[in-house]
Order: C-alpha cells, then sequence, then structure tokens
C-alpha cells in the first residue's frame, strides 16, 4: 500500500480527497492535516464521515509529512505550496498541488496574476495534470500541478480540436457556470446563502485568474498564441460546473468531423464521455464522479461550433483528477479508487 497525506484536508477539495483516498484499493490514508483543526478527529469536521474515516487532523510538520508518507497532496491557498512542495519534493516524495503554484510552464505569467514565485526552477519542471492530454509526462513527474476546475472543463473539449487543426484559434468564448463550492470553504459575503440563493451572477468578467492558464495550455496546443474570452458565472448550488465554449470551424469541417475527432481522442479514455449527437450534458449526471461529458451543436448555417461540458468541479475540476494523476504517477490503473457509479437522478 503506498502511504498518502493530504495537507489542508478540511477545505472542499481535502474532503473530498479524504472521500475518495479512503476507497482507493492501493493507498492507505495516514496523515491529514489542517491548521484551523488540529487536534479534531475529521469525522467531527465533517459528520458524514462518521464510522468511515477514523484519521485526527494534525498540525503540518515537514518530519512527520516526510517520514509517514510516499505521496502529497496539497490542498491549500496560492503561494504557501510553493513553500512547501520543494522540501516535500528534495525528500524524495511526489507531490500533486491543487493550487495554481505549480500550473504554469511560463513562471512570469504566474507571478503576472499571482505573486513572485520562490520556486521557479521547479514550477518549470513540474507537469500540468491533465491526464487525457499529458499523461506520457505525468508518469515521469515528480510534481503535479492539478488544473483548474475551470480550465479542465474548457481544454478538455478543445484540445483535440484545435491539435487536429479543426478549429480557428481566434474568437474562441467560454461561458462558464460553476457551483458554490468553487470558490472554496471559508466564509465570504459574496458565497452566503442569501447572497447566492434565488440570484445568478458573472463575476471577474476579464479578470479571471484561470483565464491565463487557459490561454497557455491552449498555445502550445495551437503552436501560435491564443486568447479565450472567459466569463465565469455562478450558480446557486453546491457543486457542478457546466461549461458552453463557442468557436469557428475551419472551411469544409463538418459536424461528423468534429464529433469524431473528439470520440478517437478520447476513446479507451474512461473519464470522458462523448455524448451522441443530439444530446448535450448535464451537471446532475456528474454529480460525485470523475467524468467530462461533452457535446457538440454544430451550425452549419453560421458555421458556428458550440461545445458543451459538465464536470463535478469538486471532483474532475480538483480532488478526483488529483488522484488520477497519482495513479497515472505510480502506475496504477487511472481509474484506480474513481469508479463512482453516476446518480441517476
Amino acid at each position: 500500500m503506498v502511504k498518502v497525506g493530504i495537507v489542508g484536508a478540511t477545505g472542499y477539495a481535502g474532503a473530498e480527497l479524504v472521500r475518495i483516498l479512503f476507497g482507493h484499493p492501493k493507498v492507505a490514508l495516514s496523515v491529514i492535516t489542517s491548521r484551523q483543526y488540529a487536534g479534531v478527529p475529521f469525522d467531527q469536521v465533517f459528520p458524514a464521515m462518521k464510522g468511515v474515516v477514523d484519521l485526527t487532523c494534525e498540525e503540518f510538520s515537514m518530519e512527520e509529512m516526510c517520514r509517514r508518507t510516499d505521496v502529497v497532496f496539497t490542498a491549500l491557498p496560492h503561494k504557501i505550496p510553493m513553500e512547501i512542495v520543494p522540501r516535500l519534493v528534495a525528500r524524495d516524495k511526489r507531490v500533486i498541488d491543487l493550487s495554481a503554484d505549480f500550473r504554469f510552464r511560463d513562471v512570469k505569467r504566474y507571478e503576472a496574476f499571482y505573486q513572485p514565485h520562490t520556486a521557479p526552477s521547479l514550477s518549470a519542471a513540474a507537469v500540468y495534470g491533465l491526464p487525457e492530454v499529458y499523461g506520457d509526462v505525468i508518469s515521469q513527474a515528480r510534481v503535479v500541478g492539478n488544473p483548474g476546475c475551470y480550465p479542465t472543463s474548457v481544454l478538455l473539449p478543445l484540445v483535440p480540436l484545435l491539435k487536429a487543426g479543426l478549429i480557428r484559434s481566434e474568437g474562441l468564448v467560454a461561458d462558464a457556470k460553476s457551483g458554490v463550492s468553487g470558490a472554496g470553504r471559508s466564509p465570504s459575503l459574496g458565497s452566503l446563502y442569501c447572497e447566492v440563493t434565488e440570484s445568478f451572477k458573472a463575476y471577474k468578467v476579464g479578470g479571471h485568474r484561470h483565464n491565463p492558464e487557459m490561454d497557455e495550455v491552449l498555445s502550445l496546443v495551437a503552436g501560435d498564441p491564443v486568447h479565450i474570452t472567459f466569463v465565469p458565472h455562478l450558480v446557486p448550488m453546491s457543486r457542478g460546473m457546466l461549461t458552453t465554449l463557442y468557436a469557428v470551424p475551419k472551411e469544409s469541417v463538418t459536424g461528423e468531423e468534429i464529433l469524431e475527432c473528439l470520440k478517437s481522442f478520447y476513446a479507451g479514455r474512461p473519464f470522458v464521455r462523448i455524448c451522441p449527437e443530439g444530446q448535450v450534458p448535464s451537471t446532475g449526471h456528474v454529480r460525485g464522479t470523475n467524468y467530462c461529458d461533452v457535446g457538440i451543436v454544430f451550425d452549419a448555417d453560421q458555421r458556428r461550433l458550440i461545445l458543451i461540458s459538465a464536470i463535478d468541479n469538486l471532483v474532475k475540476g480538483a480532488a478526483g483528477q488529483a488522484v488520477q494523476n497519482m495513479n497515472m504517477m505510480l502506475g496504477f490503473d487511472e481509474s484506480a479508487g474513481l469508479n463512482a457509479v453516476p446518480y441517476p437522478i
């Protein structure tokens, strides 16, 4: 059994990691840390885990984490992981980081939208953790920067089509909606029940930090600079993400070619499901799972391609994808611990 630790286990993504890893057939979850809940049993923080998870939250100790683990997940706010991860790697630990600190190949791009990076060489060597796209290099990685939830929902539909040259790199638009858990567990005015319920709003329009993350990956795939217009929205539900993408197909490209490209690219990949023609995804169909469902509508008259993706922002958009990355790093079946059966309703 591989010994695993989670730094920051009581945020929403951290708690999802606990839930998933406790059901993993090849993992022993040995250390969970929480600054706020140190000394508190995990099932007191999340009563749903009573009788299931018997671990107690601990203060983070580098010595204890390195002594008792082989692999570490860091589920922490940006900036903190860049201080911790280099020390873990120096002690021969493999790390999957759920913040933005190790997602960017271009450190200057990170610094333009976040803060100065204190581990730039390690950031440049880290692998972007989109398993269906970068699986070959993820398997060799010491550090994986787990993608953001919005970028996951945007990149999985677009990457195969850009790579195949079926759509133009100009004029890409992403209209995305997220459940409130995407804002994290720390209380804030914008995520209070009375502020969110019976309401629907766009936020951080033109300035969301996930935008440069998408731009970097899309530019690398396209071989030219790409900027996607990205507008995120907050939906009054706890979890789930639906993203509608608009792209211009190249001349003579047909809807059948688009659909076949997506099916071929994701053939044999367990977590990307391409909807049959005429069907579009729903967040309810992926809730609690590591699936990304993708549907297409091809407007031949207007030469417009509409792509729709649905993920659970806490699973495929965070913890589930992180576990999928761990599986690939360790040579496990990529679906190990992630075969949750979807709810039928």
